[in-house]
């Protein structure tokens, strides 16, 4: 399992690097090419935590474009304008929603982003779609393996191994799976053990059982 530093300039709660695996490497090979996108502009989405927001940051720190993050919630007008300025400048933009973008006129809903403006529909759809997916097994790994070390939490191969095959499957799980593990080893006083990691599991909502 690979990883990439991502020099910030300013203080992120969000790892401080991200964690290669198949649910991003196709973001990343994309970002890399802004100059093959449709209109110079992509739209990323994907699940809670899973490094959207530290991405764009990074994209627009190297000089590879501008980002608008948040997309889903920028008024419609002011979103058209930046994408419109971006062709004006020749800018690549990232524009990135927690949900993917559905082309055509509506509302939103708990699946997908949709927009009232036609003109603003029609050119968000032309643009490339990115998105990242949930974590494999060995990403899961990873990302304990990341989120303990900022802790400063010993976690050996063997926890980790146990935690993925029973935690839940995603970024924002193995998150506060790993934020519930350090609570209570410091509540017990205790380094982490297998009843800290159990009762970790079933506060997390694991319960113990392996996720499909």
């Amino acid at each position: 399992m690979l990883q990439i530093a991502l020099p910030l300039s300013a203080a992120s709660d969000s790892p401080p690097r991200i964690v290669v695996g198949e649910a991003n490497s196709p973001v990343i090979d994309a970002l890399l090419e802004p100059g093959q996108w449709p209109f110079r502009t992509a739209i990323l989405s994907g699940p809670p935590r899973s490094g959207k927001s530290l991405l764009a940051r990074w994209f627009v720190e190297s000089g590879a474009g501008d980002a608008i993050d948040d997309a889903q919630d920028v008024p419609e007008d002011a979103l058209f304008h930046r994408w419109n300025r971006a062709q004006e400048n020749g800018r690549p933009l990232l524009i990135v929603a927690d949900k993917a973008f559905e082309p055509g006129v509506g509302e939103s809903d708990g699946t997908r982003w949709r927009v009232r403006l036609p003109d603003l529909s029609s050119r968000l759809g032309a643009a490339l779609d990115i998105a990242i997916g949930e974590p494999d097994d060995a990403m899961l790994i990873a990302l304990m393996e990341v989120h303990a070390e900022m802790r400063g939490l010993a976690l050996d191969h063997s926890a980790t191994q146990y935690l993925a095959g029973r935690c839940t499957r995603s970024h924002l799980g193995v998150e506060q799976l790993i934020a519930a593990i350090d609570r209570l080893s410091l509540e017990r006083k205790s380094a982490p053990t297998m009843a800290i990691w159990r009762d970790a599991l079933n506060e997390t909502k694991g319960g113990g059982q392996t996720q499909a």
